[in-house]
């Protein structure tokens, strides 16, 4: 009843309202073996302990103030009622909670056996007997699946011929390398500090030549100006260990990529909107360092990136987009995770889950959450328990189909496009340089007397501030020390623990305990949970009368913590962490590197590192009792005490960042290594500038019927008359033929592709990879059949003449159109609009599926081929066949298939791409409904609607109209800031994807009339994917002529992050 003794002055108005209206509510709870049913008990023990007390304290105080008796009374019953009322809702909310549990349950054994029976019917039958085998053998409890650690070969100093590039992102909070503001902000804690020490960490590995940990440049007054500077080295030594000259851009640096508002700090919820602006930065930064590296280790190769590193939701979303871009592997680190969050807020029963979602945009977390496990090669958690159940919450991760796809995979049988990520334990490392370690624990004793002063008068010798402000709430400081540090927050459980040290008398006589609980300077001005507990630590000293016994100082600082435990370990004391549930358990790695044994919880990460050093006693949190035997136990039992200091620092190295990096490296070596590879050669950079440029220029009169110059010197400058010209006029005519005489003119060798005959016109590589801008033509206007309206040609031409009324820059601008209509019917809608297809640098397809040049890779006839690098790129995870029978099931159950929601359809699909034709819409499942079942199925892939909801095409997980302009970008280095994307108002369920970015959208409103959008999502989370403030973005009518386009777009390209 700790803290809840101030509801006891207003019971009697809740039992004078009338006890019989509590009776009437029957309890959840069985209180017949409480004997008679007593209210004022059940109120106390079962409904207020049960909610959170803050606000209601604070009006409680003012309603007990209040003068008026009768009005007093009044609101006293309100409070009371308010508080069941609270509690009803509260249990109701569990009740639901369960529900929901049971009903995921019940799917996931549903999607685990439809996967199992899908898997088998391509096996022998001996091998269907293994597939049934590895199931039953899934569902053992408690059976771990392990790699045979024989098979890995663990990283060591033979690889030191490796020059690897590692590429770690952590977006939010303030990241620097030294004095870093941890606490500041609840978004600048661990997290930045363990991102900074992995960097260096890395950078000291040998084979690692390069570490960038990207974060978020931010340029705001109300912060260090450190926080804007772009580049922050880490480590900056030039020399390796054998003194050899390591290059020039070799170590560990910070990269600041500019995103969303650069003059303001955002707090991490904020961040979502400007994701895209800063995958888009970052590959621009990557693609010009693998430039560098290719110089300076590369060979003149490019040198891309071994593994990008996500850490937290945010940057997880990052590095899949940028895994797919590059196609190169990534690794995911949670550190917390949103679902797990969404789960305890709800159990609070305080917020609906919409009011969770608007003040920490949860949903937007969980999905990008979903997507890095999507991409994930391997990810990596400090425990076992973070696997089982916090990951476990997932639709993108089993554990049990995890293991029978493993199982499968081992044995070279094909999973059909099903893959789960592999999951590691790899505890966080520590820096133990401060650290000393004495290696006979005898020396301990009869230490604390001598510095601190003896009973024979000796003088003390000086000692570490923080310790004068321990020692000051003793009386015998000389006793064992029971050392407790932790937020004052109610998970942490601290008064369960005073509670246990209060009523244990020969802990009491044995030793002192000290809680270090933060900083505080007035407990009335601290948030409510914290100030809670630090109320009722104050009552419980007093109850129990430990003044003497108890140190709680108010202050330390961060450089104190070392010298906390110093003074702990001197007195042979016990360190302790009683938390409810411990995630990891940082704090009891420290303590045992300072030698002392620990008593901790027996709920989370405490299990895997008494597993690891072997050095204390797990406790259950809930029973003071346990906690007290084990704490006399460790302090009575000198022999005990030693053995588990020496075991701790026997076996410490194991969270020494050597070994978490060595470890690290050799997880990450075992992942399928995967990064650009062109099929086609692509030439040097080394072609003349002057033969680039008249080759273009050829293009450029060719294709784009500019108008060129030309004086007596027949010179590209001035004007030409553009009415003489298209006249015909013989002068005229005569001064552009001289002008394309001197022009070179590129070679047209043919060559045989897929055993075709092609004609490379004008060149063998694409002119896109030349242009200095690229329009982006990305307009879904369809009619109720699917087929483009009419008014989408006149849009295409209007934009043609737009772009060609800047004369200083259309002569560098390409066209580009992107539509989910197959290459045929690209083709043929072009050619009924009467415009040519060689208008267009490039075509992208069948929503991102495939990627043509015209003019490049054409056949005689006409016909185009598919870029063969896109199509390798975007193969990740791609499992054609068994993709398409799922999604036939999921869109047509049993019982439907007289009258299915889909049909195939044939012509729209392609090796990368599965459509079909929407029957009935009614029953055409969302996108997020359709992309969960096939997540739990562990098929990864990207499902959309498009062409006015009339198909549905799924094609590779990282295969989308965004994702192929950034293709284009790494490919063809035409930088994406330079592309301007223009859209409608709405379009098909990948629009909100091609909006936001560090490209320039132009929308044209009142054009689509229709999109798909409504089958997207149950949940709108548009404001949390596309920025609402951003100059990157304008809109214009649809009725806009060429000249109001043009001029749109040029203050379009004016506008900058």
């Amino acid at each position: 009843m700790a803290g809840n003794e101030w509801i006891n002055g207003y019971l009697e108005a809740i039992l004078d309202s009338g006890a019989a209206a509590i009776e009437e509510q029957k309890p959840t709870v069985d209180l017949r073996e409480r004997g008679h049913f007593n209210p004022t008990k059940y109120f106390v023990e079962e409904v207020v302990t049960g909610v959170d007390e803050t606000d209601l304290h604070r009006t409680w105080i003012k309603v007990v103030a209040t003068r008026n008796a009768r009005e007093r009374s009044s609101r006293l019953e309100n409070m009371c009622w308010r508080i069941w009322h609270l509690t009803r809702k509260k249990k109701q909310l569990e009740w639901e909670e369960l529900q929901r549990l049971a009903k995921r349950r019940w799917e996931r054994e549903l999607v685990r056996k439809d996967a199992t029976e899908d898997l088998a019917e391509d096996l022998s039958e001996g091998e269907k007997g293994d597939t049934v085998s590895e199931l039953i053998h899934a569902e053992t409890p408690r059976v771990t699946f392990h790699i045979n650690a024989s098979s890995l070969e663990l990283w060591s100093d033979d690889k030191k011929e490796k020059k690897l590039y590692i590429i770690l992102i952590s977006l939010h909070g303030l990241v620097r390398g030294e004095n870093m503001e941890l606490g500041r902000d609840s978004d600048t804690g661990g997290q930045v500090k363990y991102v900074v020490e992995l960097s260096r960490a890395l950078a000291k590995m040998p084979g690692v030549y390069r570490v960038d940990l990207f974060t978020r440049q931010v340029l705001s007054p109300e912060v260090d100006w450190s926080y804007g500077e772009p580049t922050e080295m880490l480590t900056t030594a030039s020399e390796d260990a054998d003194g050899n000259d390591v290059g020039e851009s070799s170590g560990a640096y910070i990269i600041r990529i500019p995103f969303g508002p650069r003059d303001k700090y955002l707090h991490k919820e904020l961040l979502w909107p400007y994701i895209q602006e800063f995958v888009d930065g970052a590959l621009a930064h990557i693609l010009n360092m693998s430039k560098v590296l290719s110089e300076q280790v590369g060979g003149g190769q490019p040198v891309w990136p071994y593994v990008i590193h996500g850490h937290y939701a945010d940057a997880g979303d990052s590095a899949a987009l940028l895994s797919g871009a590059l196609n190169v592997p990534m690794v995911l680190t949670g550190h917390s995770l949103g679902r797990n969050k969404l789960e305890q807020l709800l159990k609070q029963g305080r917020q609906s889950k919409e009011d969770i979602n608007s003040m920490y945009k949860i949903m937007r977390r969980i999905e990008a959450e979903e997507l890095s496990l999507d991409v994930a090669e391997l990810v990596i958690t400090s425990t076992q328990q973070e696997i089982e159940e916090q990951w476990g919450l997932y639709d993108g991760f089993d554990v049990k189909l995890e293991k029978i796809l493993r199982a499968r995979a081992r044995r070279g049988v094909n999973c059909h496009g099903r893959y789960m990520p592999r999951m590691v334990v790899i505890p966080p490392g520590m820096d133990f340089s401060s650290v000393v370690v004495q290696e006979d624990a005898s020396e301990v004793d009869g230490e604390l007397p001598t510095v601190i002063g003896g009973t024979d008068g000796s003088s003390p010798k000086a000692i570490p501030t923080i310790w004068s402000e321990v020692m000051r709430f003793l009386t015998n400081p000389h006793k064992p020390m029971i050392l407790a540090l932790s937020r004052p927050d109610p998970k942490k459980n601290i008064t369960t623990l005073l509670k246990a040290f209060g009523e244990c008398r020969p802990l009491r006589e044995l030793a002192n305990l000290t809680l270090i609980m933060g900083n505080r300077d007035d407990i009335d001005e601290m948030t409510g949970g914290n100030a809670s507990v630090l109320i009722t630590v104050l009552k419980l000293i007093d109850k129990y009368d430990l003044y003497g016994l108890v140190a709680y100082p108010k202050h330390h600082k961060q450089t104190d913590v070392p010298d906390i435990y110093r003074l702990a370990a001197k007195t042979k004391g016990v360190f302790i962490n009683p938390a409810l549930v411990e995630p990891f358990g940082l704090t009891l790695i420290e303590a045992a590197a300072h030698g002392l044994p620990m008593v901790a919880t027996k709920n989370g990460g405490p299990v895997d590192i008494q597993r690891a050093l072997n050095n204390g006693l797990l406790v259950d949190p809930h029973d003071q009792q346990a906690i007290a035997d084990a704490l006399l136990k460790l302090v009575s039992e000198k022999n005990l005490w030693h053995d588990c200091r020496r075991n701790g620092w026997k076996n410490i190295h194991l969270y020494s960042w050597p070994e978490h990096c060595r470890t690290y490296l050799t997880k990450v070596a075992a992942c399928r290594m995967r990064h650009p590879q062109w099929k086609t050669d692509t030439p040097g950079d080394e072609i003349s500038a002057e033969v680039s440029s008249l080759n273009d220029s050829l293009k450029d009169v060719h294709d784009m019927s500019l108008r060129l110059s030309v004086d007596d010197k027949a010179s590209l400058t001035g004007s030409l008359d553009p009415v003489a010209s298209s006249s015909g006029e013989p002068d005229v005519q005569d001064q552009v033929k001289r002008v394309l005489s001197k022009i070179k003119k590129p070679e047209t060798n043919s060559k045989e592709y897929e055993g075709v005959k092609l004609e490379n016109v004008p060149s063998k590589y694409p002119i896109l990879r030349r242009r200095h801008r690229l329009v982006v033509l990305i307009i879904d206007c369809y009619d109720s059949n699917g087929l483009p309206e009419k008014k989408m040609a006149q849009l295409i031409q209007d934009i043609f003449k737009a772009v060609r009324l800047d004369t200083q820059n259309a002569k560098f601008t390409g066209f580009a159109i992107s539509t989910a209509m197959p290459v045929s019917e690209t083709m043929e809608f072009l050619k009924s609009a009467k415009i040519q297809v060689n208008e267009f640098d490039a075509l992208i397809c069948g929503s991102g599926s495939e990627v043509y040049y015209p003019g490049t890779y054409t056949a005689e006839d006409g016909k185009l081929f598919a870029d063969p690098d896109y199509a390798s790129h975007i193969a990740f995870h791609w499992g054609y066949e068994g993709l398409k029978k799922t999604i036939w099931k999921l869109m047509n159950p049993e019982g439907e298939q007289k009258s299915p929601c889909a049909e195939e359809d044939a012509k729209s699909s392609n090796a990368h791409c599965v459509a079909y034709f929407v029957k009935e819409l009614s029953k055409a499942k969302k996108v997020d409904d359709l992309r969960q079942k096939l997540r739990m199925r562990g098929l990864r892939c990207h499902p959309m609607y498009c062409r006015n909801s009339t198909r549905m095409q799924v094609v590779p997980l990282l295969a989308s109209r965004a994702q192929a302009l950034r293709y284009l970008f790494v490919r063809w280095r035409l930088n994406v800031a330079n592309m301007f994307v223009i859209v409608g108002e709405t379009g098909d369920t990948d629009y909100e994807e091609l909006i936001a970015g560090a490209h320039k959208t132009l929308i044209m409103k009142e054009v689509v009339t229709k999109g798909s959008e409504a089958l997207l999502r149950t949940t709108d989370l548009r404001n949390d994917i596309v920025p609402s403030d951003s100059p990157l973005i304008a809109s214009i009518k649809g009725e806009a002529t060429p000249e109001e386009i043009s001029e749109a777009l040029k203050e379009l390209s004016k506008a900058s992050l």
